[in-house]
């Protein structure tokens, strides 16, 4: 079925957030007083709604040599942090593409807090049937995206059509462990059924049939681990800050949070981040 334009779809459904906007600008206040001098750093604890944060995005944008030239698309961006990341720090044009209307019109929100409007749009969409031209992209980005879709052939193939030949697709993502299902919920899903867990090996396989070129594939779990122990006993000692992701993740944040951090330690769950490219076709 054609599911770019349902408003029931059950993954928009899981993330979305009545009062969104207004529950992260009344965070953003009691934490910093005013909002007339945020910038984007201030944001990460909020945006940055992937393990390891901004430090992950950080590492990922060094490993894709991210030009200041690129025009750059965010598949899945969530709140925006990513590509108020890649806009402030490279310099580059960057559109993000999320299912959610909440997020997007957060992502816009706090683009404009920060003076990033100019250099980041965002735009609802399904990552299935992107609404954009082909080789429209010269690096594509992925956090955290792929675990819920179920067609992750048809899933590579429109990243594809809409990047450039010799452009980057550049990923950190959650794939499935050695050790069995993951402990649900978690934040990406509250059940089986927005959960389409696949092995490394298995999106390899994907990528490489949709003529993908793997540069570089490394697996970042036991860093992922060590983070979010920490995480999580900071949480257990002194409880969740004002201003976090836990606000994009509904009432059952902490039990969210806590199942991520059983399911790294258990090894149900694996990080990797990945570089890749579209050869150019003669």
């Amino acid at each position: 079925m054609d599911n770019r334009h349902n408003p029931h779809d059950p993954i928009a459904a899981h993330y979305k957030t009545d009062g969104l906007l207004n529950r992260v600008i009344s965070a953003l206040r009691k934490t910093h007083g005013s909002l007339d001098r945020l910038t984007p750093a201030d944001l990460a604890p909020i945006d940055s709604f992937h393990i390891r944060g901004r430090a992950a995005t950080t590492e990922l944008a060094k490993r894709a040599g991210i030009s200041s030239r690129w025009q750059i698309l965010d598949v899945g961006s969530g709140p925006g942090g990513t590509a108020r990341f890649l806009a402030a720090e490279y310099g580059c044009q960057v559109t993000g593409l999320d299912l959610t209307a909440e997020y997007v019109s957060l992502a816009k929100r706090l683009s404009e807090i920060v003076g990033l409007e100019d250099t980041t749009q965002f735009e609802q969409g399904n990552a299935l049937f992107m609404p954009f031209g082909a080789e429209n992209f010269d690096c594509i980005w992925m956090e955290h995206l792929q675990m819920n879709i179920a067609d992750k052939s048809k899933l590579v193939l429109e990243i594809h059509r809409v990047l450039k030949a010799e452009g980057r697709l550049v990923m950190h993502e959650v794939f499935k462990g050695d050790a069995g299902e993951p402990h649900l919920p978690v934040p990406w899903s509250e059940d089986s059924s927005t959960s389409f867990m696949v092995t490394p090996g298995k999106m390899r396989q994907i990528l490489l049939a949709q003529g993908f070129e793997i540069i570089e594939w490394i697996d970042v779990t036991d860093s992922a681990r060590e983070w979010f122990r920490s995480v999580q006993n900071r949480i257990v000692k002194s409880g969740l800050r004002p201003v976090g992701i836990h606000l994009l993740m509904g009432l059952n944040a902490e039990e969210k949070m806590a199942n991520v951090n059983r399911n790294l330690q258990e090894r149900r769950i694996k990080l990797i981040q990945a570089l890749m490219k579209k050869p150019k076709y003669i």
